[in-house]
């Protein structure tokens, strides 16, 4: 069998949108992926069905797989024929051990390619808003590593030349060893009152900065409890932090936050929170697939002019109904004569995009509103098509019914429950780091709880913040023992990213 390759690809620091454009189509592409504890979680949500995924995590404390492992799974994966991407925290070249394992593939007769990633050193300062170069400050910079063994008689760095010889000082992983690192630095000439800084897991949610000085970073990082993985930068560039600061200014920074919905849709959403400065983590607790049988559609479509109202309640429904129209051959000018209402304005652009325009939204978009809307118009003996989801509301129809309408109630698509990883979620709950739960749907709702588990609601939401689209959504969550801190005024994305703000500005 012919060998497969391996790509020793940067990850970047954390945040998983500094991946690089070759980097995410190696995560892609991959049939392995060998990763990192400093390489993002969520860059593994990319990958395609059935890849292997093994973890290879190593702090300065303990390795899950000695590097010697390591390398012996990648030539092995490589000889097997499969395609593997190595994913390394930072920039695989930069303190992460890359070119040892290119050199052993290399001895292996394994190919490989070098994937470079954005580098902690740089990227987590920026995020601190100190910019390891600036005209007015310096014009040197150097990386140094922060894990020499502090003891050993024979170091590989020369201090009396790195104290004083560059303008700006980066330390990879050297939490551990900072009263070392700034006794060796004022012993070699560097003055007490230069600038330090310490960050702790920068570019993501945690981000957590201290700045001081030579003569007080130690006792200051002490006294925050800093701890691995941190850079330390010291240099007058750290003066700038404090005008340049700019991702904890962000009004999400520090929060991050549970998106419920299916995947096809969670972007808007996500987008929208990385915006804000928090971090979107997607757990799909529902898909949308098409209807196990589309023969009721097809007949309602096959005899659409025969309709007097058509009631769309989401952009799903109007999207299959949409599709199915056009692949059974039917013009949308059949809907000429048909008075059209949808549910709320994302549904009504969804509509729009079509070329066709409402007769009727409600100014609150549930389905009562509707009633209320239905209320003042004849629709005794009227047709009534309602395409939408399998599991939807009854309210609707029935009352419609009531009213004397000739309801055609018929499955456009289907809510099934998602491909959410359980046992991650589960795990960032129980360490408190998912902050806030959003649910946009009832289904959201049911499914999320189904997944983790109704007997575990209490033991695992402790402490975090429950946000719901609006107030049918946040029934469902009361009738399944959640206890629901905000609800949206207006039942959209960008309805529940506004009370997200106002509750944590209150």
């Amino acid at each position: 069998m012919n060998n497969g390759i391996v790509y020793l690809v940067g990850a970047g620091p954390g945040d998983p949108k500094l991946i690089t454009v070759k980097g995410l189509d190696c995560i892609k592409n991959a049939d392995v992926i060998v990763y990192d504890r400093l390489s993002s979680p969520r860059l593994l949500s990319y990958a395609k069905p059935g890849a292997e995924l093994i973890y290879a995590g190593k702090s300065p404390v303990r390795h899950t797989l000695k590097q010697e492992e390591i390398n012996r799974v990648l030539v092995s994966r490589a000889k097997a024929g499969r395609f593997v991407t190595r994913l390394k925290g930072g920039d695989p070249f930069v303190f992460g051990r890359g070119g040892e394992e290119a050199e052993f593939l290399l001895a292996q007769g394994i190919p490989f390619e070098i994937v470079p990633g954005v580098t902690s050193g740089i990227a987590v300062p920026a995020y601190a808003g100190i910019p390891v170069t600036h005209r007015n400050f310096n014009s040197t910079l150097a990386f140094i590593t922060g894990n020499e063994d502090p003891v050993k008689e024979d170091t590989s760095i020369q201090w009396d030349k790195v104290s004083t010889g560059c303008g700006t000082l980066v330390f990879y992983m050297g939490m551990s060893n900072l009263p070392h690192i700034v006794e060796k630095l004022v012993a070699y000439g560097r003055p007490l009152d230069t600038p330090a800084a310490v960050i702790r897991w920068g570019t993501r949610p945690e981000q957590q900065t201290v700045t001081g000085t030579l003569a007080d970073i130690v006792a200051k990082a002490r006294e925050a409890i800093m701890g691995h993985p941190a850079i330390i930068v010291v240099g007058e560039v750290v003066t700038l932090r404090e005008k340049l600061q700019w991702f904890e200014k962000k009004p999400l920074f520090g929060r991050r936050i549970l998106v419920t919905r299916a995947r096809g849709q969670a972007s808007i959403l996500a987008e929208k929170i990385e915006a804000l400065g928090g971090e979107p983590w997607e757990f799909p607790t529902i898909e949308i697939v098409e209807p196990e049988d589309f023969a009721p559609l097809d007949k309602a479509i096959a005899g659409i002019e025969s309709y007097d109202w058509l009631i769309l309640t989401s952009v799903n429904g109007v999207r299959y109904f949409m599709d199915r129209m056009r692949s059974r051959k039917k013009d949308i000018r059949r809907l000429n004569k048909i008075k059209i209402v949808a549910i709320g304005p994302k549904t009504r652009e969804e509509i729009e995009k079509y070329g066709i325009f409402c007769e009727f939204m409600p100014e609150e978009f549930v389905a009562e509103a509707i009633i209320e809307v239905l209320k003042g118009e004849e629709v005794k003996g009227k047709r009534v098509l309602l395409p939408r989801a399998d599991i939807a509301r009854k309210v609707l129809p029935d009352t419609l019914k009531t009213m004397g309408a000739d309801v055609d109630e018929v499955t456009a698509y289907r809510t099934v429950t998602g491909s959410g990883d359980t046992d991650e979620l589960v795990k960032l709950l129980r360490e408190n780091r998912i902050h806030i739960l959003t649910f946009t749907s009832s289904s959201t709702v049911k499914n999320f709880i189904k997944k983790i588990g109704p007997q575990n609601v209490s033991d695992l939401l402790t402490g975090t913040v429950t946000a719901c689209i609006g107030p049918v959504t946040s029934a469902t969550a009361r009738e399944l023992n959640l206890k629901v801190d905000i609800e949206a005024s207006e039942y959209t994305i960008d309805g529940l990213l506004a009370a997200i703000l106002e509750y944590f500005r209150e």
